[in-house]
């Protein structure tokens, strides 16, 4: 994984630009923090920033190369599963390698299919390949959005990076937020509309989406995107594929040329791809794995199960590790320091995000990071095979709103009298959007067609939301997670699986539950969905009433332009009132003040200008 970024002007001389280059570079080190290389022509420039993983000595960026005149040169963050097929594809069209990186392939896979390439690629990925004698520039996105790109076009210009700030570090966006980015912010938040950078002028390739510019204009083309069609396997049949898919899913991702581990919850996800990486090992005879866990302090003292958070992950996690035979490791985090990542949490995503949920990954990670480059985590099988609550309540079900933010009463409070009168309407629109997105079979049943219409708003939306988690959280301290439910085969596959089969017994993700049954222990496979922890404890809950205080005490700060002190107030002194979650199904009252004080944050310190 890397840090990507770059900048073509059609009039501009780009070598006049060295120092604005030099801080779009130096702003990914944290994503690339082995290697830098940057390719500057007079209207061209691209940039990286390496964090190596497949063949080190060899995959060094930008690479080119030339073929029938043309040069070609890359700069690519992610990974690709289908390295070894796709080479031996090419060396079939006549082509040869000089490494063993991925990066080689992915350049002269362009080569040859152009555009088409995008549809050959299995893996996580964002690339950009400039064709130096034409100046024409090819963006393009993995299909599931697993790696980000943004970017932003002027009149003969584009400027694009694997985060916002390389684009503001070229001086050629202001930071500034409107009417848009504040529905955004106070609506949909820590979630954005697909494609939407939140600043203005900024804007983020979609999943499944490729962009060409040339001659000083950007096109867009979708790729790649959920379609349905009939599923015509047997449950037999279905079990069959989908154990394969996974388990081919899992053990592709195996490959690294540095350290690895992985992510154990206890829960049903990350303890297949456990076991089933540790099985593989063992076949290999290449070892054990290493094993993590995170846990806050006191929080066995705390704990109260809830509808969303039915029990505790210590007890599965070491019968987990057991199976496995894994060395484990677990990392506890002290509220006082998921507090205090609050704020490095706002740089790593440059918006505000998922508050304590984002903090403790980004604490987890630093720590994993001191022994481990990569790791492999169980992300987005919920999403895809009915993990969630929502998709078992008929009320929820059915309710015409998305199911992880029913209520924008809460999110009204914390607004000033009269702030954003349309902000309500703005999210109602973007859900009818998604909904317009689902495509079905006209033979669907009324649950199916719901289930298409859920998985859609899922994927589109609270997914994304994790995934872009998962990145900025991992990749600010350099290490690289891979998710293997993110397959784009396995999800053709979910999205097209009749709802009584993907709730194989009546229960949530009840399908993978029986493809995987005599592979873990049955205590693991049968137990209730758990999401990623959260602190418990108060004393959470009261650093974050006392900052939210001292921003509210401070007339300078321009968040107190937009909330309501009133609304606040009512949030911190009466927790208890917050019934419904500001987002997904554990931000209650001590989140949402964090949510503030991330937004303040980012207000502050990226200078916002609030154009309203």
């Amino acid at each position: 994984m890397c840090g990507i970024a770059g900048w073509l002007d059609t009039t501009k001389e780009l070598g006049d630009r060295q120092k604005e280059l030099r801080l779009m570079s130096e702003s990914l080190k944290r994503r690339g923090p082995d290697e830098h290389g940057e390719y500057i022509r007079r209207h061209a420039a691209l940039l990286h920033r390496r964090l190596s993983v497949i063949d080190p000595e060899n995959g060094q960026q930008p690479m080119s190369t030339l073929y029938e005149g043309e040069k070609y040169t890359i700069v690519y963050n992610g990974e690709l599963y289908n390295t070894g097929e796709l080479r031996e594809e090419l060396k079939q069209a006549g082509f040869g390698f000089g490494t063993s990186s991925d990066t080689e392939v992915l350049l002269k896979a362009y080569c040859y299919y152009k555009e088409n390439c995008a549809e050959k690629l299995n893996g996580i990925f964002a690339f950009a390949v400039l064709e130096e004698g034409s100046g024409r520039l090819f963006l393009c996105r993995d299909r599931v959005g697993v790696k980000p790109l943004f970017y932003h076009t002027y009149p003969d210009g584009l400027i694009f990076g694997s985060e916002i700030k390389a684009i503001l570090n070229s001086g050629m966006v202001k930071p500034v937020v409107d009417e848009e980015g504040l529905n955004e912010l106070f609506f949909l938040g820590p979630a954005r509309t697909p494609g939407n950078g939140i600043f203005k002028g900024i804007r983020e390739l979609l999943p499944g989406e490729y962009a060409i510019f040339s001659e000083g204009r950007l096109q867009t083309r979708r790729y790649w995107k959920l379609k349905a069609h009939p599923h015509n396997a047997n449950e037999n049949e279905t079990i069959e594929k989908l154990r394969f898919l996974l388990t081919d899913a899992i053990e592709r991702q195996l490959v690294s040329d540095v350290p690895m581990c992985f992510f154990l919850s206890g829960g049903l996800d990350s303890s297949i791809i456990c076991q089933t990486a540790s099985d593989y090992r063992k076949r290999h005879q290449s070892g054990s794995i290493d094993t993590y866990s995170v846990e806050y302090a006191e929080n066995r003292r705390y704990f109260t199960s809830s509808l969303f958070q039915p029990n505790a992950d210590y007890e599965y996690i070491g019968m987990m590790a057991k199976s496995a035979g894994s060395r484990h490791h677990e990392i506890v985090l002290e509220n006082e320091d998921v507090y205090q990542a609050l704020y490095p949490s706002v740089v790593a995503r440059d918006l505000p995000g998922y508050v304590d949920i984002d903090s403790s990954l980004l604490l987890f990670c630093r720590e994993i990071k001191k022994n481990f480059t990569v790791a492999l985590s169980g992300e987005c099988a919920d999403e895809l095979f009915g993990g969630y609550p929502w998709y078992h309540n008929p009320e929820i079900l059915f309710e015409d709103c998305f199911p992880w933010s029913r209520e924008q009463q809460i999110r009204r409070q914390v607004l000033k009298k009269g702030l954003l009168p349309h902000g309500e309407e703005y999210v109602r629109e973007k859900y009818l959007d998604t909904l317009r997105e689902a495509d079905s079979l006209p033979d669907d049943s009324r649950i199916d067609r719901r289930m298409r219409e859920m998985f859609a708003l899922n994927y589109y939306w609270f997914m994304q939301c994790l995934l872009e988690r998962k990145d900025r959280c991992s990749m600010y301290s350099g290490l690289e997670v891979r998710v293997p439910f993110c397959d784009w085969r396995l999800i053709d596959c979910a999205y097209n699986m009749p709802w009584e089969l993907k709730a194989y017994g009546n229960r949530e993700k009840g399908i993978i539950r029986k493809a995987f049954e005599d592979n873990l222990p049955r205590e693991i496979v049968y137990r209730k969905k758990s999401p990623y922890p959260k602190t418990h404890n108060p004393v959470y809950h009261k650093l974050c009433v006392h900052r939210m205080n001292e921003i509210m005490n401070d007339k300078s700060r321009r968040i107190n332009t937009l909330i309501s002190h009133e609304g606040v107030k009512e949030i911190a002194e009466h927790p208890e009132r917050v019934n419904s979650p500001w987002y997904g199904q554990l931000m209650k009252a001590p989140q949402i003040l964090a949510y503030l004080i991330e937004l303040d944050h980012w207000l502050e310190s990226y200078n916002v200008e609030i154009a309203i």
